[in-house]
């Protein structure tokens, strides 16, 4: 029974019936014998919003960002680190409430390094990040950070990165020791261009990769190969990445 509720949930996402519509044209193009570039087009469209809205697709694209880390054993590991620095995913703006919240991949990102900076024993949180909105990523971290029981004096904040290169940038600006034992904590899919990023200007970066997006295949085979919009919107960042991977090759190089 629950499986034929997991099931029609899947029905009523939003991607899937954009999907069904389309196909509904797409037989309706073919019927009226619409010209052949027409529906060509259509084809193409429909093909590419199936592929990248089903979890196999999802996970493939996702399995070559991560497969680095999805195995990191660096939880175990009892190293000491002298600074734990965690990568802003974004905040947002409740006017109404007059705060800035952090979005859920922040809220990930930030939990994740605290418990990396309690378990490494690390000297110095760093939370780096700009931001639009009210507050910055670096602000609204570290007043977590704080309520998660790191003391005040011991986050640094790093307010005026603006990407993930500015990240590095503006780290090294703040310690100047290049040997310094840095813990990177970032989203896993965002690890690899973060690392190379930091590599440039430190020696010693440990990934601690956090909120994976790969995730083992739905127990119900038919849910696989439905569209799905979190299939989608996963794609979205994995692509966002791969064009930013291209990009950094070159910015970053040397």
């Amino acid at each position: 029974m629950n499986q034929l509720y997991d099931i029609f949930k899947s029905f009523i996402d939003p991607v899937f019936i954009v999907f069904v519509l389309l196909l509904i044209c797409f037989v309706f193009c073919l019927i009226e014998g619409k010209k052949k570039k027409t529906i060509l087009l259509l084809l193409i469209t429909i093909v590419l919003l199936y592929g990248m809205s089903i979890q196999p697709v999802s996970n493939y694209l996702i399995y070559h960002l991560e497969k680095d880390y999805i195995n990191n054993a660096v939880l175990e590991n009892k190293t000491k680190l002298d600074v734990i620095v965690v990568l802003g995913g974004g905040v947002s703006d409740i006017k109404s409430l007059k705060k800035t919240f952090a979005v859920e991949e922040t809220i990930a990102r930030l939990f994740h390094a605290v418990r990396m900076y309690k378990h490494h024993h690390a000297e110095y949180l760093v939370c780096s990040g700009k931001g639009l909105e009210q507050l910055s990523n670096a602000v609204v971290m570290a007043q977590m950070a704080e309520e998660m029981g790191v003391p005040r004096s011991k986050i640094k904040i790093e307010p005026n990165s603006a990407n993930t290169y500015e990240h590095a940038v503006e780290f090294n600006k703040i310690f100047q020791g290049k040997d310094i034992k840095i813990g990177l904590v970032t989203s896993a899919y965002h690890m690899k261009r973060s690392e190379k990023a930091f590599k440039k200007f430190f020696k010693n970066v440990m990934p601690l990769p956090s909120s994976f997006l790969y995730a083992s295949l739905s127990k119900i085979p038919i849910i696989r190969y439905i569209p799905q919009s979190h299939h989608l919107s996963n794609n979205t960042l994995v692509l966002h990445e791969y064009v930013g991977q291209i990009w950094y090759a070159y910015k970053v190089r040397g």
